[in-house]
């Protein structure tokens, strides 16, 4: 794919290998072909907190991109930006509904997946203080619906790959890392199958979980 109007230096893209939230941007500048510049955050040491990235993001997260003049946070926002600027239209669906249900499916991303899942997975390659229980639970929910969705079409937002998929790829295939096993939902293995056979995909860092 040709990519439309590509940028004139590399992006700069602020990550930390571990975060499905930066996957989800690693992924989209691969399929895209974009220039990136790789910049590691080390959570661990506090990077995300210092003067220097807080004033690209003034909340303290990754991912952000730096484009030229433009600095953005926040991975969805990335994932419109970059679809919109660079995608010529191939990721972001065209009909009313269609992009209703890119919506519908970004909050399914920012809420139950991160709150499910997510955080299951945080607890335990983190360590971090989690109710692991109703994240387990949660995800175990969310992950039925979606099964029960995919089991009608291929893709969540329409009959073709959106951001959709991007935006909720990486914490589902990456749950069984939180203690959620994905052998009971079928259709959303195969539809994990069919994003890893993307030409440029790239996966996401596995973490190992005693």
């Amino acid at each position: 794919m040709t990519v439309a109007n590509p940028p004139l230096q590399p992006i700069k893209f602020h990550r930390f290998a571990l975060s499905g939230h930066c996957h989800r941007v690693e992924l989209l500048l691969s399929l895209l072909e974009l220039p990136v510049e790789m910049i590691e955050v080390n959570l661990a040491s506090g990077a995300h907190k210092t003067p220097a990235f807080l004033a690209l993001n003034a909340l303290g997260q990754v991912p952000v991109i730096e484009d030229g003049a433009l600095t953005l946070g926040d991975s969805n926002a990335i994932l419109i930006y970059l679809a919109t600027q660079y995608g010529a239209e191939q990721w972001l669906p065209r009909s009313a509904v269609e992009a209703a249900q890119l919506q519908r499916w970004f909050s399914v991303a920012a809420g139950p997946l991160a709150s499910g899942p997510a955080t299951a997975r945080r607890g335990k390659v983190f360590n971090a203080s989690v109710d692991m229980t109703n994240a387990q639970q949660q995800a175990h929910t969310l992950f039925a619906v979606m099964d029960a969705h995919l089991r009608g079409q291929e893709w969540l937002a329409g009959p073709t790959v959106t951001l959709a998929d991007l935006a909720n790829y990486a914490y589902t295939a990456h749950a069984p890392e939180g203690g959620v096993s994905l052998a009971d939902y079928p259709h959303i293995r195969a539809w994990l199958a069919r994003i890893e056979a993307l030409p440029r995909f790239v996966p996401m860092l596995a973490s190992r979980v005693d």
